[in-house]
């Protein structure tokens, strides 16, 4: 097998079950964090700059 064959199974591989690999792995990362479990931990994040509140003194 010769180095420009090879370069050219990779592309086409790549181009293929590369490219899909990469949106299944982006959509999952996009749905990560609405699943249902994740609530508690999103709510926390969201109010934690309220934490150490001193009501602005």
């Amino acid at each position: 097998m010769s180095d420009h064959s090879t370069y050219e199974a990779l592309r086409h591989f790549a181009d293929s079950w590369g490219l899909l690999a990469m949106l299944l792995v982006f959509a999952g990362l996009i749905a990560w964090p609405f699943r249902p479990g994740a609530r508690p931990r999103n709510d926390e994040a969201a109010h934690v700059i309220f934490k150490d509140e001193d009501g602005g003194e």
